[in-house]
């Protein structure tokens, strides 16, 4: 019986088989590794993590952003936020 092309005909056999189920798991491997990775939540390697959206120094932002506080009310609130959340470096007010 000639299957598996040719097996014994000096063809490869069963392990002609085996040669796409290696792509299979390679390609596999590498999207289970991008999706760990790089593609959870789009986030990835080069982008930092930011404030969170609930923080009082990011709603102090978007209040002053929308016009709701002034400038010296917003560096006032802010001065007092840095004070007691530690915020620390540049953009720090003093």
């Amino acid at each position: 019986m000639q299957t598996l092309a040719h097996f014994g005909d000096g063809g490869p056999g069963p392990w002609i088989l085996f040669f796409p189920v290696i792509w299979a798991l390679v390609i596999g491997g590498g999207i289970a590794l991008l999706r760990r990775t790089m593609w959870r939540g789009r986030r990835g390697p080069w982008r930092t993590e930011a404030v969170a959206d609930n923080s009082p120094i990011t709603v102090l932002g978007h209040r002053f952003a929308s016009g709701e506080i002034d400038e010296d009310e917003y560096w006032r609130r802010l001065s007092v936020l840095d004070e007691q959340f530690g915020r620390t470096g540049k953009g720090a007010a003093a």
